[in-house]
């Protein structure tokens, strides 16, 4: 029998028209430079744009839905669908953010890898609908290269970076949103997209969790995850880096999480490099991991490139209602919805 599935879900805002003019490419920023700083991304809110993902029970995309499947609701209000697109890879600007902290040193190479090849899955380079820039964070955040639809010096800086000290990422969160190369018609299209690549712990940032999840919402951008954390191991950073994704209408991907899935006992043999079964190093723990780190990169490279698009103007408004909760229904059974939970009917501060 069909059922109806609702899911109260949080989806971007955004406007046709931005206030800012993206400035010409500039130089890489080296940490102390005193270059002067890009203007903040300004966005008003007059048409909410809602990116939505839509799987099946088995996790696969469901992509031949119609507008007529959908509803959308603002604070329990029904809403008229302006706009509405199945088109596969819409445009969009993606930021990769990479931790270089300390605590990625065992998986480096991997993650590495791993990063090269979702900035050449997401950037292709002979299409103008898609752009990138990389952010760098360790003890502070860095611009490392500003928003251009050429992967390569992204690919070539990635490739010599090494990491060390502490982890500021919701300072280069912040970053994301407010320093860096403005390209026209953001955030309607192309929308914006966040790719972490780190664990979600964060003990050098002077902004907060909340700071940085605010900035993100307000600046329409979904947060995807790709964890360097452990299989076997759980922290605070890892529940703040699902908070920051779930949010804003993205997911982790956890590489790691099934490298033991078919060894038994592997929390009872003990090595050097912890409790693993598969020692690191060898050539099957190698060859899990890789397999680990290719299923990540396809499931954050196919879900960013197979999203509904939907837009609508709010029929009402409070100017008392700071966060206005939003509401997407798929009448369709057996299929789970993923947008963001809500968005901020007002400018930045």
């Amino acid at each position: 029998m069909i059922s109806r599935v609702a899911v109260s879900l949080l989806v971007v805002v955004s406007l046709y028209s931005q206030s800012a003019t993206p400035p010409a490419q500039k130089p890489d920023v080296a940490p102390n430079s005193q270059s002067p700083t890009p203007p903040p991304i300004q966005v008003q809110v007059n048409e909410v744009i809602v990116p939505v993902t839509v799987t099946d029970e088995k996790g696969r995309f469901v992509s031949d839905l119609d507008q007529k499947d959908f509803t959308i609701f603002d604070e329990g209000k029904q809403q008229e669908i302006q706009f509405f697109t199945r088109e596969r890879s819409q445009p969009a600007v993606i930021g990769f953010l990479m931790d270089l902290s300390n605590s990625s040193r065992l998986h480096w190479k991997s993650y590495q890898d791993a990063a090269v090849e979702l900035v050449q899955n997401l950037i292709p380079g002979d299409n103008p609908k898609f752009s990138g820039y990389l952010i760098g964070y360790s003890n502070g955040a860095e611009l490392l290269k500003d928003t251009n639809t050429d992967p390569e010096p992204m690919v070539q800086k990635l490739q010599k970076l090494k990491p060390s000290g502490g982890s500021a990422l919701y300072d280069a969160i912040y970053m994301a949103c407010t320093s860096r190369k403005l390209i026209q018609g953001e955030p309607i299209e192309p929308r914006r997209v966040l790719v972490i690549i780190g664990d979600g712990h964060d003990n050098a940032s002077k902004k907060t969790l909340d700071e940085a999840l605010e900035i993100a919402q307000r600046n329409l951008v979904t947060i995807y995850g790709v964890s360097t954390m452990a299989f076997g191991f759980g922290s605070d950073g890892q529940k703040n880096l699902t908070r920051l994704a779930e949010e804003t209408g993205g997911r982790v991907e956890y590489p790691l999480e099934n490298v033991y899935k078919d060894v038994a006992g592997f929390l009872s043999t003990p090595s050097d490099e912890g409790n693993y079964a598969l020692k690191v190093g060898t050539g099957q723990y190698a060859a899990e991991l890789a397999n680990g780190m290719y299923r990540a990169v396809e499931a954050v490279v196919g879900e960013v490139t197979t999203q509904y698009i939907i837009r609508y103007v709010p029929n009402s408004s409070d100017a008392k209602k700071q966060f206005r909760e939003i509401e997407v229904k798929v009448d369709i059974g057996n299929v789970k919805v993923r947008a963001r939970k809500g968005y901020y009917p007002f400018a930045v501060p």
